[in-house]
């Protein structure tokens, strides 16, 4: 039996706002090129790690594994590709660790990637050892979390069975794609947490973490699959080797940060949701600023919605210089990220000067860079700034994905805040209920905190209407603590 172990709500606050995703094809015709360009478009969603993995006929699994910490994923990968050969593969942008893992085992031999976060991962590693099991595949002095899900599979007779047993023994979440010599095993997390999406062509199959990933590489979106389901893909088609569960709770984040404004979840769109989740500020707000400008990227899309419910112009205060300061989450050092961060963002002070503005983004983690923006924006001679965030305050360590920028949740601008106040855990409930007092006295105070005239956060009702989904069907743990494993 494996121990499960609770961590406090003061530390476990992961420092990157990535999840990592997967893509992967089974065809009737060569896939190198469309794995290879399907997982691009994944890279928003990792800074650290990527890897590509192929079945090649006569000679196995094929696998690739570098660091995109310093550059991009294309860069890394593209002079291998005449190297490769099959009709079955898949890649992964990963920002925890090395993937994909090769396996030889009673199953057969496999390749495993995984969107994962095993909270639970040091009672794991500890009751593989005390069966004399061994881990090879260590990084950054830790056990692979990938490795520890593959020897779960493995302690079955089946891989629906050891997948099954994957949903059974870990904390957190995690969704997974399998390589074999038939073909691709999918399966989504037993709560369905991170999505999980298969497209067609006239070749065959692709299976994704991102639709959007679709399109481009010539493939139709076909299936979301349902919370815990499981199929074994052909290039002739899919086949169901375990039905979908009832219950869900994905993560409400998709839609206000992590995913890219095309794609589907659940079969809504990311940046319709963003339109929506900007016009619940805006029919709630009574201010009337010069212009409303969203935080660039995910910002833009709740700006949009909120300027045109109040019929307020929306103008580029902030551009995003791109061309060599793309991710501002590359450094590994926060000291680092936060200088990359205020280098792609340039203020334009023929817009700002002068003006009553209105600025959008996705959420506030600590607050340093909002600090500096605001900053920036008085420098330039704006005459407010105002700050609307698209989703509540972050308040609760997320268990279930590789969420937050902060080492320790105290670090958390709403945490900060209750601090100040004299405020302790016990009286989260109230700080985190949009109709208290205390979330009132809280929010001015982040305010104050970010030199902002004044602040506003969605409320969960809003946002949870914004996405169209049942409350019960969403996660909502960082911002209510609410959710279950």
């Amino acid at each position: 039996m494996i121990k499960f172990t609770c961590v406090p709500n003061n530390v476990n606050v992961f420092k990157t706002r990535n999840m990592s995703g997967f893509f992967g094809v089974v065809s009737k015709v060569r896939c190198v090129e469309d794995v290879f360009y399907g997982t691009d478009y994944h890279s928003h969603l990792g800074t650290k790690r990527a890897g590509l993995v192929f079945n090649e006929p006569g000679k196995g699994f094929r696998r690739s594994i570098h660091s995109i910490e310093s550059s991009y994923f294309r860069n890394k990968f593209e002079n291998e590709l005449s190297s490769y050969e099959g009709n079955s593969g898949m890649g992964i942008i990963s920002d925890t660790d090395p993937q994909p893992i090769l396996f030889n085992s009673h199953l057969g031999r496999f390749a495993i990637v995984t969107v994962s976060r095993l909270v639970n991962i040091s009672e794991l590693e500890t009751y593989f050892l005390g069966k004399k099991k061994h881990f090879t595949e260590n990084f950054e002095g830790n056990t692979n979390p990938t490795e520890v899900v593959a020897n779960l599979i493995c302690e079955k007779g089946s891989f629906s069975e050891g997948i099954e047993n994957v949903f059974n023994s870990i904390k957190g979440s995690c969704s997974l794609l399998i390589l074999t010599n038939e073909g691709i095993i999918a399966a989504r997390d037993k709560l369905g947490r991170t999505p999980v999406v298969i497209g067609r062509n006239e070749n065959g199959y692709a299976v994704a973490s991102e639709s959007c990933s679709f399109p481009n590489t010539g493939y139709e979106t076909d299936y979301f699959l349902g919370p815990g389901e499981i199929v074994e893909i052909t290039a002739d088609g899919c086949r169901q080797l375990r039905k979908a569960g009832d219950r869900m709770q994905v993560c409400s984040f998709l839609w206000v940060y992590y995913g890219y404004p095309p794609s589907y979840y659940e079969g809504i769109n990311v940046d319709e949701t963003r339109y929506r989740c900007g016009a619940f500020l805006a029919k709630r707000d009574n201010l009337k600023p010069d212009f409303v400008c969203g935080i660039p990227d995910s910002g833009v899309g709740h700006a949009v919605g909120y300027g045109n419910e109040n019929k307020v112009p929306y103008l580029r205060a902030y551009s995003k210089y791109t061309p060599t300061w793309p991710r501002s989450f590359m450094p590994q050092q926060q000291g680092q990220r936060d200088l990359v961060a205020k280098m792609k963002l340039i203020p334009n002070k023929a817009v700002i000067e002068g003006k009553k503005m209105v600025f959008l983004d996705d959420s506030i983690v600590r607050g340093t860079q909002l600090k500096d923006n605001t900053a920036d924006l008085r420098r330039s001679g704006a005459s407010e700034v105002h700050m609307r965030i698209a989703c509540p305050p972050l308040l609760y360590a997320c268990d279930f994905l590789n969420f937050s920028e902060s080492r320790s949740i105290l670090e958390l601008a709403g945490r900060k805040a209750m601090k100040q106040l004299g405020a302790g855990d016990d009286e989260l409930k109230e700080y985190s209920d949009p109709d208290s007092p205390k979330y009132e006295a809280m929010v001015e105070q982040i305010a104050l905190n970010l030199d902002l005239d004044t602040l506003v956060y969605q409320r969960l009702d809003d946002l949870v209407d914004a996405i169209g989904l049942p409350k019960e069907k969403l996660c909502t743990h960082c911002w209510d603590g609410s959710s279950y494993y």
